[in-house]
């Protein structure tokens, strides 16, 4: 789904002024769109409706429970032209940008719930791989598609096998400061849809990771690890967690691959890194 097909989706809704006021704040495996003052999220196919009516719940239940996080305009998704389409209010603006340290303190909070009156899934880092495979099709080298495959075999398995140091229940998913927003009122949650019941891990594991792959500074790992209360590079499953989130990392880049040159290449850049077993290779967003 490109920006073209998501506008059309806005303007078969009836938001916006036949989607042209729109203002696109995020591509990926969700269109989001500002209009006024709402946020509207456009799913790329109807494989994502079920994640979607999940994210509205996870809503909901947090609000309950009093957890700051961004809340929902509507209760149900909508099903448009094929498409899940939900709809938030929107955010004031940021009143500055949100630190490691910011995460820390709302997965704190996260990781102190009991689990909600529905059914989480798993977190299941390594699920949508084959999808982000099969979307890139035959722009990417057949090569790297089954290498890719490998290591998400390899590191199932291992990550199953797994002890963990801190008792498992909700977390977020995708534990990352560009998933919280700083406003007025301090930090607010945002991105809900991969909220999961798991081993906490999970959500510490990403800024170790950015650590080491996207250049976040020590500094900055270490006032994330102070607030929290942990440094999970301490346990000793860290690498595996760190390894399918790679993988995954890898893979959800493949995707959009057919439609933009800078994905591709970056996607190339990440698959001889993980080849090479070389981890001092930075990645990049795109």
């Amino acid at each position: 789904m490109d920006e073209t097909r998501a506008r059309d989706v806005l303007a078969e809704a009836g938001l916006g002024r036949d989607g042209r006021d729109a203002v696109l704040l995020a591509l990926g495996e969700n269109a989001v769109f500002a209009i006024g003052d709402l946020v509207v999220k456009v799913g790329r196919d109807r494989e994502l409706f079920d994640r979607a009516r999940r994210e509205l719940a996870v809503a909901l239940w947090l609000a309950e429970a009093g957890v700051p996080a961004v809340r929902a305009a509507e209760p149900e998704a909508r099903s448009v032209a094929g498409h899940p389409v939900t709809l938030w209010h929107r955010l004031p603006d940021p009143v500055r940008p949100a630190e490691p340290r910011d995460l820390a303190g709302l997965l704190r909070v996260v990781h102190a719930l009991p689990a909600p009156g529905f059914a989480l899934p798993r977190r299941e880092l390594l699920g949508g791989v084959e999808r982000w495979l099969r979307l890139a099709g035959d722009v990417i080298d057949p090569a790297d598609a089954a290498y890719l495959r490998g290591r998400r075999d390899g590191f199932a398995e291992a990550s199953a096998a797994l002890t963990p140091e801190l008792p498992p229940g909700p977390i977020h998913g995708d534990a990352l400061p560009r998933n919280v927003h700083v406003g007025p009122d301090g930090p607010v949650l945002v991105d809900l849809e991969t909220f999961s019941a798991d081993l906490r891990e999970h959500d510490l594991v990403v800024l170790a990771l950015s650590r080491d792959r996207y250049g976040l500074p020590a500094e900055a790992y270490d006032a994330f690890t102070t607030t929290y209360g942990w440094d999970v590079r301490e346990w000793e499953g860290c690498t595996v967690l760190r390894g399918a989130r790679e993988t995954a990392s890898c893979a959800w880049v493949a995707q959009h691959a057919p439609s933009n040159p800078k994905a591709l290449a970056e996607f190339r850049r990440r698959v001889a890194s993980l080849r090479e077993g070389d981890e001092t290779v930075r990645w990049y967003p795109f």
